[in-house]
């Protein structure tokens, strides 16, 4: 078995909108703060220049949003009420919708904006296959090439509400994409709204979650490592966040060789 990685670092290095911030607590730095926090709490002295270098363990801080690199949104992120019922968070949400066979749709060549029906449908002519009962769908976009910059926020292609219940007919309920956002970029929406003054341009694509109950991979990566691959599983369980509407995910391709 051939495990493919699908997901993108969280680099503070990196452009955001929301900025990550990563600061590290050293090992000898731990050491010390260990010794502090045993004085402190427990009145025992330590000291760490006895332990290998005088050092102890490191420990990282990350302040990130749940929506900053590879992640799944949960019912809950579209909305607090749903046709369904009571959206549910992430930490809700079953695993095994996020351990599926996948099916990879290539919309590279789709402009910046939203893709329709159309398209979708002239794309599962070409592959010969249809979505499956709890398939994972995957939209190759492309729009990983400008990941780390600040075109990967503007320059990418989505899916309007019509595509996204077309996918879910087929009882998909969880549609990946490798782009900022399954919806057209901000820019994009913004712009056709105050030409047409239609509200239905304006995320389309999350709130179709308020009328059927589904799951968003946004911020994948390296999808053009399972061109032409037949068949393969996608594993993809989002990080336990209580009360959260989105959860990380280091999400993967498992292809049998």
């Amino acid at each position: 078995m051939r495990i493919v990685d699908l997901s993108s670092p969280v680099d503070a290095t990196a452009w955001e909108p929301d900025p990550v911030v990563h600061e590290v607590l050293t090992p000898a730095e731990g050491a010390r703060h260990m010794s502090e926090e045993m004085r402190k709490h427990f009145g025992v002295e330590f000291d760490p220049s006895v332990l290998p270098d005088g050092e102890l363990l490191s420990l990282d801080t990350f302040t990130l949003t749940s929506h900053t690199g590879t992640h799944v949104d949960a019912p809950s992120h579209y909305g607090t009420r749903a046709a369904y019922g009571t959206p549910r968070h992430i930490h809700e949400m079953p695993l095994e919708w996020f351990h599926r066979p996948g099916l990879l749709l290539d919309l590279s060549d789709q402009p910046v904006g939203a893709a329709g029906v159309d398209v979708i449908e002239k794309e599962l002519a070409r592959i010969g296959r249809t979505p499956q009962p709890y398939d994972i769908v995957l939209l190759y976009t492309g729009a990983a090439r400008h990941l780390g910059t600040q075109r990967y926020f503007t320059d990418f292609t989505g899916l309007d509400g019509g595509a996204v219940d077309f996918l879910l007919d087929f009882g998909v309920k969880v549609i990946g994409t490798d782009a900022f956002s399954l919806d057209a970029p901000f820019g994009d929406m913004i712009a056709r709204y105050q030409r047409t003054g239609d509200t239905g341009v304006l995320w389309p694509a999350h709130f179709a979650g308020r009328r059927r109950e589904y799951c968003q991979i946004e911020r994948l990566n390296n999808l053009d490592a399972l061109a032409g691959v037949a068949r393969y599983t996608v594993s993809c369980f989002p990080v336990k966040l209580v009360g959260s509407g989105a959860g990380w995910t280091r999400a993967v391709a498992l292809v049998e060789d």
